[in-house]
């Protein structure tokens, strides 16, 4: 039987149905969930983030990442999880673009100008040289986590994925970068602020 007719076949399953061929690892299986869904999954992501091309990329994601989970998969209803799933693809994205937002309102705010004092371009120098400084200290990990996380929103998952790491394993990092900037930035209260904005 060729791949078009097995292809073919799959469009009289139940979702349960292919979904459990999902999980056997049959990649027509994934094909058809993504016939199926892709569109209403990418309608609600437009209407969250209001750019197809963010839309485009979470849905995406969200298949990409169904195909790695799909042995430990424990799903009642397809459609449910989908949805749950996007959910939380766009809450991170938002509190990615918030933290985003507010590091570039950071840099307008401290970052030297032409017309900064000489004053304001020394204490900005100060700061930038605290921050690396501290960040030095770290393991090379531990900096690395922390900029995907502070500087990139990023969230612990695609942290997690692009590092190989466990949830656990970048929470722990997160912690350690933290503690150890808390001390020496507390005279940056709004830096402060920015760093633990995204804190989960």
């Amino acid at each position: 039987m060729s791949a078009d007719l097995r292809l073919s076949s799959l469009k009289d399953w139940d979702d349960e149905r292919v979904l459990k061929a999902l999980s056997g690892g049959n990649r027509l299986a994934l094909a058809e969930l993504y016939d199926r869904y892709w569109y209403p999954l990418y309608r609600v992501a437009f209407q969250k983030t209001k750019s197809p091309e963010i839309a485009e990329e979470l849905v995406q994601d969200l298949f990409v990442q169904l195909w790695q989970k799909r042995e430990s998969l424990a799903v009642r209803r397809t459609d449910h999880y989908l949805f749950g799933a996007l959910k939380y693809s766009v809450i991170d994205y938002v509190k990615g673009q918030i933290v985003r937002e507010k590091f570039q309102e950071y840099q307008q705010i401290f970052a030297p100008q032409a017309d900064f004092s000489t004053e304001n371009q020394l204490a900005y120098s100060d700061l930038v040289g605290t921050i690396e400084t501290e960040l030095q200290k770290l393991p090379t990990k531990t900096q690395e986590v922390f900029r995907l996380s502070r500087f990139e929103g990023q969230s612990i998952p695609e942290i997690s994925q692009k590092l190989d790491l466990t949830d656990k394993t970048v929470e722990y990092h997160l912690s350690k970068a933290l503690k150890l900037l808390r001390a020496q930035l507390r005279d940056y209260s709004f830096v402060w602020l920015l760093m633990m904005l995204a804190e989960r």
